[in-house]
């Protein structure tokens, strides 16, 4: 009895041959013109390979099958080719005391949460150059689907057409786009704004991701990676991080989500990602990795980060008192997955020796009065590019870490300078690094963000030529002005 061959073991094979179809094809002929140019030049090797040419016709076809094979095997290594932050027109800006002033004048909010507001926005670490929209200039602010349509076109749009304009890569080029967005999830999505804007090709690949708070711009890093990875057809990746703040503007009185108000601000990134080898001569990082850590499963940690309405109807985000401990805790657990993979062995010997000496107290029934030892990640990376969450958020890393102030001098900076830019942070961040002509061939960059649910994503860069700006990106005609020394200090 004859039985067929399961699909499961058929697939690989088709998978196989359908993308090497053009190298099998010319085998024969190929072969055949290797074998004419050998006889010509070597009659005597040529009249033994002629009584054993199936021989010889099999082991090079084996040999080329294996070369084929070994070649789709191969992780493809993925290639920054450039990127651009969206630097909001000044008109845009909101000074700390107009901010205040607006607040009071909103009818929306009573004197309590107006104080609320001015004690939070008088320590966020803000600067007098952060961007609202232009419907929040407004008073009530228009929460429109309209005109968050337009903020999300205005910042979405100007970075993609830095980024294209940097790399003179095509629209057509592009066969995956990710855009990335907390709160606006319109219909038709934003990745599709995005296509029908560029006129990408029909068979684009497109994802919109939501409700995925500040590490959705690394999650869709990763997503990207995957993808350009197993699809050989698709060689650039566009990448896009952005929050629109328009329609969730809250307008209620409770504490918890007045905070949304006070630390968010205007920005968006877009940055393409290649498998090219040509592009590679060109990039200036190589994607070491992208680690994820979800701690979803803890009630405490999914909760800590919620859209719901308050007691009058009004939808905001509630950030609980647990944001922090959490955070923390999620943070933990994602060094102990981040960290073998990053540190040296020698940090990792040591900190297994120092957990070992812990564990052989504890069964001796003796306790051990010293700190326990973190892993150093000083030694695993040159640059740190820690979202710009707020200044409780970096100071704790800061403290956590035993980073110094320069190393988290970007962060800070760029929290003054832009404010929490949500998952676009890391980005103004790195270009900060750059026009500052910190980061040189071979240094290591952490980009590491906290989002709702509850996550900590991490993507590790490896500078691969070193970069030579010919501007300072989204930080131009202010670059002189930094780092604030009075911000560096708080």
């Amino acid at each position: 009895m004859v039985t067929s061959l399961p699909l499961s073991l058929l697939a690989p094979v088709y998978s196989f041959v359908s993308s090497h179809r053009l190298s099998l094809a010319a085998f024969p002929f190929s072969a055949t013109a290797a074998l004419r140019l050998t006889a010509w030049l070597y009659p005597t090797v040529s009249s033994a390979i002629h009584h054993c040419t199936p021989l010889y016709a099999g082991l090079i076809l084996l040999a080329v099958v294996l070369v084929l094979y070994i070649r789709s095997t191969r992780v493809r290594a993925v290639y920054l080719v450039d990127y651009a932050c969206f630097r909001p027109p000044a008109a845009l800006r909101v000074p700390l005391s107009k901010y205040i002033e607006h607040t009071g004048l909103a009818p929306c909010f009573d004197d309590k949460s107006v104080g609320f507001q001015s004690r939070l926005i008088e320590r966020s670490g803000f600067g007098e150059e952060t961007c609202l929209p232009p419907a929040c200039h407004v008073i009530p602010p228009e929460k429109t689907l309209k005109a968050a349509r337009a903020e999300a076109e205005q910042g979405i749009f100007s970075a993609v057409d830095a980024v294209l304009a940097k790399t003179g890569v095509g629209a057509e080029d592009i066969g995956v786009v990710v855009v990335n967005c907390t709160l606006f999830a319109p219909t038709p999505s934003m990745a599709d704004m995005v296509v029908r804007r560029y006129g990408l090709r029909s068979d684009v690949r497109c994802f919109s991701l939501s409700g995925m708070g500040c590490s959705a711009g690394i999650a869709g890093i990763g997503l990207a990676e995957n993808i350009l990875q197993c699809d050989s057809r698709c060689t650039y990746a566009l990448v896009v991080s952005t929050e629109i703040l328009t329609s969730d503007y809250y307008s209620g009185n409770e504490r918890a989500m007045l905070l949304q108000n006070c630390l968010f601000r205007m920005g968006a990134s877009a940055v393409l990602l290649s498998t090219s080898r040509a592009r590679a001569r060109h990039a200036q990082y190589r994607l070491a990795r992208v680690v994820r850590t979800h701690a979803g499963h803890d009630d405490r940690a999914y909760g800590c980060v919620q859209q719901e309405d308050d007691a009058a109807g009004e939808r905001g985000i509630a950030l609980s008192k647990d944001v922090m401990p959490v955070a923390g805790d999620t943070l933990k657990a994602h060094m102990t997955t981040l960290g073998p993979l990053v540190l040296p062995a020698s940090e990792l010997l040591a900190y297994a020796l120092s957990l070992a000496r812990r564990r052989l107290l504890l069964m001796a029934g003796q306790k051990d009065s010293s700190k326990p030892r973190v892993p150093d990640f000083r030694m695993a990376f040159e640059h740190f590019c820690i979202h710009a969450g707020g200044r409780a958020v970096i100071d704790a890393l800061q403290r956590g870490l035993g980073l110094s102030d320069k190393q988290v001098e970007p962060s800070r900076m760029a929290l003054h300078r832009f404010g929490n830019t949500s998952s676009s942070s890391t980005w103004y961040e790195l270009a900060y690094l750059e026009a500052k002509c910190r980061v040189r061939k071979g240094d290591r960059v952490w980009m590491v963000g906290f989002g709702s649910g509850f996550k900590c994503n991490s993507a590790v860069w490896v500078c691969i030529r070193s970069p030579v700006p010919l501007d300072s990106g989204p930080w131009e005609g202010c670059m002189h002005r930094y780092p604030v020394a009075a911000v560096q200090r708080d």
